[in-house]
């Protein structure tokens, strides 16, 4: 039996309290110890890199969600989502008895970026991922652990936003699922329904009719991106809840199920 490829994006703000930090990090690990899985994590940390900026007198500004990023800030990006929200995740999976390595999209020219928008500063959008060294790694029953940090050939280095860092490793992984853990039970429709099945169709109509907005906006439009390139489904799911990654794996209806 082919093993299937997996791609968890874990939100920021779950990996920012210890306790749940380890708790995702034991139901993924255990994920990852089964034979027929072959799972890579992709994290965010914003919360973490507003408080660091916050604490060095550096006002924190977005524009359409997306973090302003000068020079100062990208110092910051490194230290933050490459460095400590990195290493605490990889510690703590170490923990839960994974074989975790740390990497960002620098590595092996894992994920490249270009620039997004000038007015952003170096805010960057993936244009292209090379998978070798996730499958080099998952095949050996390793977990990589990739910040969203990206690059480009000629040693620039990008921010990049966490969800299109996410698409980007899973379509060129080929994986057959990638989960979104977050902070929200799921998509909610105009009643504020938790929607358990989502078409891209549907999707869109949410964000044409202001249902979707903001992060739940960039959420789906990341998700559609992800089956757009040959992912086969996307869940977003409560990071929150106890036993969420073996139920998801388990096809248990948790949060939302985005289908092409």
């Amino acid at each position: 039996m082919k093993p299937r490829k997996l791609l968890i994006k874990l939100g920021g703000t779950l990996l920012d309290a210890p306790d749940s930090r380890l708790r995702l990090a034991r139901e993924i690990a255990q994920a990852a110890t089964d034979p027929n899985n072959r799972i890579v994590v992709v994290h965010g940390g914003g919360k973490q890199m507003t408080r660091f900026l916050a604490e060095r007198g550096v006002e924190s500004r977005f524009v359409n969600g997306l973090r302003v990023t000068t020079p100062e800030v990208i110092d910051a990006v490194l230290k933050v989502f490459a460095g400590s929200v990195n290493a605490e995740l990889v510690t703590a999976f170490r923990a839960a008895g994974a074989r975790p390595v740390g990497l960002s999209g620098l590595d092996a020219g894992l994920v490249d970026a270009e620039l997004l928008n000038p007015d952003l500063g170096q805010v960057g959008r993936p244009v292209r991922s090379d998978a070798r060294l996730l499958d080099l790694l998952t095949e050996a029953s390793y977990l990589p652990v990739v910040a969203c940090v990206a690059g480009d050939a000629n040693g620039v280095v990008y921010n990049v936003n966490a969800d299109q860092m996410a698409v980007a490793c899973a379509a060129s992984f080929a994986a057959e699922a990638l989960l979104f853990l977050t902070d929200v039970d799921g998509v909610r429709d105009k009643d504020g329904i938790i929607c358990p099945l989502l078409t891209c169709d549907h999707a869109r109509i949410l964000i044409r009719e202001g249902v979707a907005t903001g992060g739940m906006q960039a959420k789906l439009e990341a998700a559609m991106d992800a089956l757009h390139k040959g992912v086969g489904e996307v869940l977003v799911a409560p990071g929150a809840l106890p036993g969420v990654v073996g139920k998801l794996l388990a096809g248990e209806a948790v949060g939302t199920r985005l289908v092409p």
